[in-house]
C-alpha cells in the first residue's frame, strides 16, 4: 500500500518554483542590487575625478617650463594657448584660474569633475583654490 501511496503522489507532482520560493529570490535580487547600485554609481564619480586629476598633472609640466622661461606664473601670460605651446596633447579642460609671480592656481575639469592645484608644492584637490 505504501508503494501506491506514492505512486499517486508522484503523478501529483508538479515541476517548477513556488510562489514563496520565486518571492526568495526576487528579494535576494533585490538585495544584490541595492548593494551593487550606489557601488557602481560611486565608481564613474571617482573615475571622473581620476581623469581630472591626470589630465591636470600631465598639464603641470607645461606649466614648470613656463615658469622656467619666463619665471612667473602670471594669469595674464600664462595661458592655456601658453601651455600649449609646450604641451600639445594639453586636455582642453585645462584653465589657469589665477597666478601671480610666486603661484599659480590650476583647474582641470573632465566629465563635471573639476581639481584644483594651487601652486607649486600644494597637492591636488577637490577644493577650489583660496
Amino acid at each position: 500500500m505504501c508503494a501506491a501511496r506514492s505512486g499517486r503522489r508522484a503523478d501529483r507532482d508538479e515541476s517548477g518554483f513556488t510562489l514563496v520560493e520565486l518571492l526568495v529570490a526576487l528579494a535576494i535580487i533585490g538585495i544584490l542590487l541595492a548593494v551593487a547600485v550606489p557601488s557602481l554609481l560611486g565608481f564613474e564619480s571617482r573615475a571622473r575625478v581620476r581623469a581630472a586629476e591626470a589630465s591636470l598633472r600631465a598639464a603641470l609640466a607645461a606649466v614648470e617650463a613656463y615658469h622656467h622661461d619666463y619665471a612667473t606664473y602670471d594669469e595674464t601670460s600664462l595661458t592655456p594657448a601658453a601651455l600649449r605651446a609646450y604641451d600639445q596633447g594639453l586636455s582642453p579642460g585645462i584653465a589657469v584660474v589665477s597666478g601671480s609671480v610666486g603661484t599659480y592656481c590650476i583647474r582641470s575639469t573632465q566629465g563635471g569633475a573639476s581639481v584644483f592645484k594651487n601652486g607649486p608644492g600644494a597637492p591636488i584637490t577637490t577644493a577650489a583654490c583660496t
